[in-house]
């Protein structure tokens, strides 16, 4: 019998709109499938480890969550206090739980909530695991005795973690300020705890816990992060660190307030990874990430693989792959030593252990990457469109398309949406510049199309951009 639940496990889990699809009765039908699964592929009696964000109802849910599994004879650790999703991936690691699941829709909207799987290993159930899981939404649990429900604060184990894995000593002598916006998320608190320690002068903002996330989408991206933005300069910061809803993404802003996307973050860590601690392995990169990493790769005579978008996919290639460090388009980059999974927190103390050792600001490390290997502009649009449109889209860009904004499409890659590899007569003009692509994207769980590029500036990037939202925007007719 087929799956007729509104319960869709897509890239890392199951994300619906609170009241509407994300109600008790579908979340107990989530929690019964990861029960299913623990039972029929783990040794239950590791126990699951459940955690929760700030989001409304998530405590209420995550508790509902261990009942079920509880009630499936599955010992339980409950979060007693709001967690992010790497400290909740920490513990099913290092404390050899069967699983874990995590109550969040990380940068979604204030009013989606989520269910994620963590499996055995720390990380995102696999695609292979979440297609199991979700083979046995509505099927009936086994009856039995209820197993035991134990409250655990998991943070501090998490919190001792990151803090070994960067020279703080290093950090503390810099001289550094930096700003903290935790956009009414988990992560709040942690680096103001971490730099208090240490004597590092800090301003935390937006630390309080708010489920309405006043204005925003606690995604660490522009327009979102404009406190931030403002914060770092009118407080003359060096960086502002910025994490997501459940603090497993980073952002960041440069000290004169310039957003610092993603892509330039991984490329930060990744060139002084390779260069300062030499660490072996291969690197990992999703479809709709900058070339720029493939040429610090190269560079360093580091394999590369490119893999589709979700960062289950990197986590999948970390456990069959020597793979140091992966990661993806919305600011989820993994290290294995630590965990194959994104921590945003981490990455924060990884960029500020950058700039200490290499004495530069993070607009100065920017601007040495550019210099190194070639100007790399990136930009995203999200438009909300009905699925109707989102597929029309979809459609008419398979049907073929010659050019976007003058520029001839050369070749057509179709790994996870469609990428077109563009002729940009501006690339030639400079020295290793960023070969310019425009990808399509549509969601399989919202009525969401993504819009990505990037090229060898930033007006070429808006163009591709604008043009595609025309495109769209005209599928229909």
């Amino acid at each position: 019998m087929s799956n007729t639940s509104p319960v869709k496990f897509g890239t890392d889990g199951w994300r619906g709109v609170i009241a509407d699809d994300f109600t008790f009765e579908n979340v107990r039908t989530a929690a019964a499938a990861i029960a299913g699964y623990v039972l029929a592929k783990e040794d239950p009696a590791k126990g699951v480890c459940i955690g929760y964000d700030t989001r409304f109802g998530s405590p209420a849910f995550a508790s509902a969550v261990a009942e079920v599994i509880a009630g499936a004879g599955i010992p339980v650790q409950l979060a007693d206090r709001i967690t992010p999703t790497p400290a909740l991936s920490y513990a099913v690691k290092h404390g050899g739980a069967a699983g874990g699941v995590m109550i969040t829709s990380s940068h979604n909207p204030a009013q989606w909530n989520g269910v994620k799987y963590k499996a055995s290993y720390g990380g995102s159930g696999s695609p292979s695991i979440m297609a199991e899981i979700e083979g046995l939404l509505g099927k009936p649990l086994p009856g039995g005795k209820a197993a035991k429900i134990e409250l655990v604060n998991f943070v501090p184990p998490y919190i001792e973690a990151i803090e070994q894995f960067v020279d703080l000593d290093l950090i503390a002598r810099s001289g550094f300020r930096f700003a903290i916006d935790c956009m009414y998320g988990a992560g709040a608190g942690i680096l103001a705890g971490i730099f208090s320690k240490i004597g590092v002068q800090y301003v935390e903002i937006r630390a309080n816990h708010d489920p309405l996330f006043p204005g925003i989408n606690p995604e660490p991206i522009e327009p979102h992060i404009w406190a931030a933005q403002d914060v770092v300069v009118e407080r003359k910061c060096d960086a502002a660190l910025i994490t997501d809803g459940d603090a497993d993404r980073i952002g960041a802003a440069d000290e004169h307030g310039n957003f610092v996307d993603p892509h330039k973050i991984y490329s930060v860590i990744l060139q002084w990874i390779l260069e300062r601690k030499k660490w072996p392995g291969d690197v990992t990169r999703a479809f709709n990430t900058t070339s720029m990493l493939d040429r610090i790769a190269a560079r360093y005579g580091r394999r590369l693989h490119e893999h589709g978008i979700g960062f289950k996919y990197v986590c999948d290639l970390m456990l069959t792959e020597d793979i140091l460090i992966g990661g993806e388009e919305s600011g989820g980059i993994g290290i294995r030593r630590h965990l194959p999974e994104r921590d945003g927190l981490l990455n924060s103390l990884l960029l500020a252990n950058v700039m200490a050792e290499e004495k530069k600001t993070l607009g100065q490390l920017v601007e040495r990457l550019q210099q190194e290997y070639g100007e790399h502009q990136y930009g995203r649009i999200d438009l909300h469109i009905p699925d109707a449109l989102k597929n029309a889209t979809i459609a008419r860009a398979k049907a073929g398309v010659r050019e976007f904004a003058g520029m001839k499409v050369e070749k057509v890659e179709t790994l996870d949406g469609i990428k077109f590899w563009l002729d940009n007569p501006e690339a030639k003009s400079k020295p290793h510049a960023a070969k310019t692509w425009l990808l399509l994207r549509a969601s399989g769980t919202e009525p969401l199309l993504r819009i990505y590029s990037e090229s060898c500036s930033k007006e070429s990037v808006k163009k591709l951009l604008e043009a595609a939202r025309a495109f769209a925007m005209g599928a229909l007719g």
